[in-house]
C-alpha cells in the first residue's frame, strides 16, 4: 500500500468562494478539513468538518455569501479558533478533479490543510499504479507539487503538511542560521535576514510553525 503527499494549487476560476476568501483576504491564519461525507444522490451534497483559525466575523460573512453553502454550524473554541460543520452543494468545478479519487479506488487521509493562498496539501493512499494515474489525470490547470511518496505507515506520516510554505521556509532558515542549536547560534534577526522580512514577521512565522508542528505531532501520536 503506497501513499502520496502533495500540494495542489488551483487557478482562480476553480476556487471555492471560501478558498478565494483565504487567497484574497488576510482573515484566515490556518484552516484544515478534518472529515467529510459526500452524498452521491441528486442533489449532490457534502457534509464537512473544518478546524479554522481566523477572524470570525469576516469569515462568517464570506460563508453567508457563498451560494453553494446550504447551512453551517460554527462552534467557537476560543477567540481565535473554531470548528465549522457545513452542508454544501458539490460544485461542477470540483467534480472533475475529484473524479479520479473514486474511479481509482483511492483513499484520502485527513486532514487536508490550506495555506495562505488557498493551496492545499493532501495525502492519498492506494496502489502505486493508481497514484500515478491520479497525478497524470489531474486537470492541466492544477499545479501539483509532490511532497513525498512511499510505503504508507501512519506512525511516520509527514507532519510538515501542517505548515504553510512561508512557515516551512522560516524553519529552514532557522536551521540554516543555527536558531535551533543548543546554545542558539543565530537569533530571530538572522532568520529574518535569510527570509528578507522584518524580525517581527520572522518571529511570528517561527512561533506559528512550531505551534502547528507540536499540535500535529500530539494529535497524531496521542495514545
Amino acid at each position: 500500500m503506497k501513499y502520496l503527499s502533495m500540494w495542489l494549487s488551483q487557478p482562480d476560476w476553480m476556487l471555492h468562494p471560501m478558498q478565494r476568501f483565504i487567497r484574497e483576504e488576510e482573515a484566515v491564519r490556518y484552516e484544515e478539513l478534518q472529515a467529510w461525507n459526500v452524498d452521491t444522490q441528486a442533489p449532490r451534497l457534502e457534509y464537512e468538518l473544518f478546524y479554522v483559525e481566523a477572524d470570525r466575523e469576516p469569515y462568517e460573512r464570506a460563508l453567508e455569501a457563498a451560494d453553494s453553502i446550504r447551512w453551517y454550524d460554527l462552534t467557537p473554541i476560543d477567540a481565535d479558533a473554531f470548528y465549522l460543520y457545513v452542508c454544501q452543494e458539490t460544485r461542477e468545478e470540483d467534480r472533475a478533479w475529484r473524479a479520479g479519487l473514486t474511479a481509482l479506488d483511492l483513499v484520502v487521509v485527513p486532514p487536508i490543510v490550506y495555506d495562505e493562498r488557498a493551496d492545499f496539501s493532501m495525502t492519498v493512499v492506494g496502489t502505486g499504479e493508481n497514484l500515478r494515474a491520479l497525478l497524470e489525470g489531474l486537470p492541466e490547470e492544477i499545479d501539483v507539487a509532490v511532497e513525498a511518496i512511499g510505503e504508507y505507515d501512519r506512525r511516520h506520516a509527514p507532519v510538515a503538511d501542517a505548515l504553510t510554505n512561508r512557515q516551512f521556509e522560516a524553519l529552514e532558515a532557522g536551521l540554516a542560521v543555527g536558531y535551533f542549536e543548543i546554545p542558539r547560534e543565530g537569533g530571530v534577526e538572522a532568520v529574518a535576514a535569510e527570509l528578507g522580512c522584518a524580525s517581527s514577521t520572522a518571529a511570528l512565522l517561527l512561533q506559528k510553525a512550531q505551534a502547528r508542528l507540536v499540535r500535529r505531532l500530539i494529535g497524531r501520536y496521542r495514545r
